[in-house]
């Protein structure tokens, strides 16, 4: 058996990179190379657990060139997802391009895949309203990543390295975790009943295309595994374009118990939602509002809000071909019924059920866990 291609994965501790890196590791046809804060950390541990012939945790930090060129080296593919909510969408910017350009003068790499968002701004016609950092930030360096890879060809240095999208959007799992924009509250009914509730400024014909953390091992394994057809490629993954009336119906039906969704206009949103304590906090921990480029976390995730608001039936801003990941994933998750049941059933091999984790939210998200320790770390100097 030939020896495995070894994948440089950067954002391999998040929340999307635990179930790629355990999908390209579930064999013996990749090894991967984890850049990470934090070797010893619970995640990184997590990551080596899956096969520790086949994951190499390296220490360093996507903000340093010479990290990003030691990840580089001897790998032939790569997979590079930054966490804007670090560095601010104009680190992340920076930071991505150039690890594009350092994995281009990689003579060994053959792949690149970047973890990406799309660019909401330019979908919806430039409109401010649809403005967002997190999502810009990621979508404008995709679209340019696609463009120097189209560039690049026939160059007379090009040892052709081809190069894919990766395109997420908000993951299901936040519908049911901790310190996410669309976390619910269990609240009292009219007939004094539990109610699962998510209130949030969706419209009542908005749609989120929700992601399945876990198709996403999948469906990035599967660019690796056909590059040639991949190379180009803008992989836009979803479930389904989730409207939260039919999700909390579903919700219902999984659980037994009720649940609904209220439309919710955005003053309430930011004075009682899930984010409301950190609304007025720049949209990235490094980044500060004294640079005027900066968005605050209310002004990031009202452009996010926005966009699904106009992204209802698959018809809006953001699209989806689900022809397309039938074929590519035929056994993904593709509603959010089948969502809360798979859900439903990790949480009862736990000697829990789905609606009690409802009532006892866990994150999902490292940047959740990544600023609750921060936050300890600075009241305990204070």
């Amino acid at each position: 058996m030939s020896a495995p291609k070894k994948i440089f994965v950067i954002g391999g501790t998040g929340a999307q990179g635990i179930p790629i890196v355990r999908s390209l590791v579930s064999d013996g046809a990749y090894a991967v190379r984890v850049l990470t804060r934090d070797p010893s950390s619970a995640r990184a541990q997590e990551l080596l657990a899956l096969a520790p012939e086949r994951v190499e945790l390296v220490r360093g930090s996507f903000t340093s060139m010479a990290d990003l060129r030691a990840g580089f080296a001897g790998c032939w593919g790569a997979f590079v997802n930054l966490d804007g909510f670090v560095t601010g969408e104009q680190g992340e910017a920076f930071w991505a391009i150039r690890a594009w350009e350092l994995a281009v003068q990689t003579p060994t790499l053959r792949f690149f895949v970047y973890g990406n968002l799309e660019y909401a701004l330019r979908l919806g016609g430039y409109d401010e309203a649809l403005r967002s950092s997190h999502m810009d930030g990621k979508g404008r360096v995709g679209e340019w990543v696609l463009w120097q890879n189209e560039r690049n060809r026939g160059m007379p240095w090009y040892h052709g390295m081809g190069a894919a999208l990766f395109t997420t959007s908000a993951y299901a799992d936040m519908t049911v975790s901790a310190h996410t924009p669309m976390s619910p509250r269990v609240e009292t009914g009219a007939d004094g009943e539990a109610v699962a509730t998510w209130r949030v400024p969706l419209g009542v014909d908005g749609a989120v295309p929700h992601v399945a953390l876990d198709d996403c091992g999948p469906y990035v394994r599967w660019l690796f595994d056909h590059p040639e057809r991949a190379d180009g490629m803008d992989l836009a993954v979803a479930i389904e374009h989730v409207h939260y009336d039919d999700m909390a119906a579903a919700f219902a039906r999984v659980t037994g118990h009720p649940a609904r969704f209220i439309d919710t206009d955005a003053d309430e949103y930011w004075r009682e939602g899930p984010m409301a304590s950190v609304a007025d906090r720049p949209a990235g921990y490094e980044a500060s509002l004294d640079d005027p480029a900066t968005m605050t976390t209310r002004g990031t995730f009202t452009g996010f809000w926005n966009t699904f608001r106009r992204s209802g039936h698959n018809k809006g801003v953001l699209k989806r071909d689900y022809a397309l990941l039938d074929e590519i994933y035929p056994g993904r998750v593709s509603t959010m019924e089948e969502f809360f049941r798979l859900e439903d059933e990790k949480a009862r091999k736990e000697g829990s059920s789905l609606w009690e984790r409802v009532q006892n939210l866990r994150p999902v998200l490292k940047l959740t866990e990544d600023y609750i320790k921060m936050t300890a770390e600075a009241g305990q100097k204070a």
